[in-house]
């Protein structure tokens, strides 16, 4: 039977153990979450695993990036579960932060990204983006890895976490790797799981909207038929539409040549459950 990670809570625990590997010259790999695993997660692992000699994965629920009238209370949390999964994969340590080892008492510091955090989420989510980018900084204190891998079904937030560790000089190199699907085609997500049976039918509209997105890419049809079409398929299967645009894929700005590549990013909500995608589009 495999034995399970090492599952460590304080900062100082797993930072010593990290710089010590480190010091023999392994490579060590870092997957941030905050839980609820699924085989994205295990995507990542497993990537982690094959570039690098030891992998970490931390669990914590940040309640900083959660607005006020968000899902932070009933987000899925088994840290039980989690362990088990990653037994099965290459992960040496686990680091279960506790709140005060993220936010010390009397924390009064944020990490503030502009550029690619104002737009969509940015602008929905006020504050969401700060919050991801101090948990995220102050993961990165904790666990001094060489690399960090992170979804690419999270887009914005991987362009956000690439701006701040450039313009913080972090030394550590962001990984993004493909957004892993349900054979529908439906992105996994821990807030699938939120989704009755007639919701989940509905969701698949999200990958069927961005399949489109990328057939009238390939046949030059305007940008903004692009992302009407795309609002269009969402709001046919009932889908309440944040946004559904295709624009720079990496400043998230509007278009200003056909020679560059794209993104086309959607977000909507099914009940109380919100979802979101993006498709990148190779220069046309």
């Amino acid at each position: 039977m495999t034995a399970g990670p090492t599952v460590l809570r304080s900062a100082a625990a797993i930072r010593e153990q990290v710089t010590a590997v480190q010091g023999a010259g392994r490579r060590v790999g870092f997957v941030p979450t905050m839980g609820s695993l699924h085989a994205g997660h295990a995507s990542l692992v497993d990537r982690a695993a094959a570039e690098c000699d030891d992998v970490v994965v931390s669990i914590y629920v940040n309640p900083t990036q959660f607005g006020p009238a968000e899902d932070f209370d009933r987000y899925p949390r088994d840290l039980a579960a989690d362990c088990q999964l990653l037994a099965r994969h290459r992960v040496r340590w686990v680091f279960a932060a506790e709140t005060a080892e993220i936010y010390p008492p009397g924390h009064a510091t944020r990490v503030e990204v502009a550029g690619p955090a104002e737009p969509f989420e940015g602008r929905l989510r006020p504050g969401h983006f700060c919050g991801v980018a101090t948990v995220v900084c102050r993961l990165f204190q904790a666990v001094p890895a060489d690399a960090a891998f992170f979804g690419a079904k999270d887009w914005q937030q991987s362009l956000v976490i690439r701006r701040m560790v450039t313009d913080l000089g972090l030394p550590i190199e962001i990984v993004v790797c493909p957004t892993v699907r349900e054979p529908d085609g439906l992105a996994l997500s821990s807030r699938n799981a939120y989704l009755t049976p007639q919701q989940r039918k509905q969701a698949r509209s999200l990958s069927a909207a961005l399949r489109q997105a990328r057939n009238d890419w390939l046949q030059a049809v305007p940008v903004a038929e692009i992302a009407a079409g795309m609002a269009a398929v969402l709001t046919a299967a009932g889908v309440a539409v944040d946004y559904a645009d295709v624009v720079d894929a990496e400043s998230l700005q509007p278009l200003t040549a056909a020679d560059t590549a794209a993104i086309a990013l959607i977000a909507g909500r099914l009940g109380e459950t919100r979802l979101l995608d993006n498709e990148l589009l190779l220069p046309r």
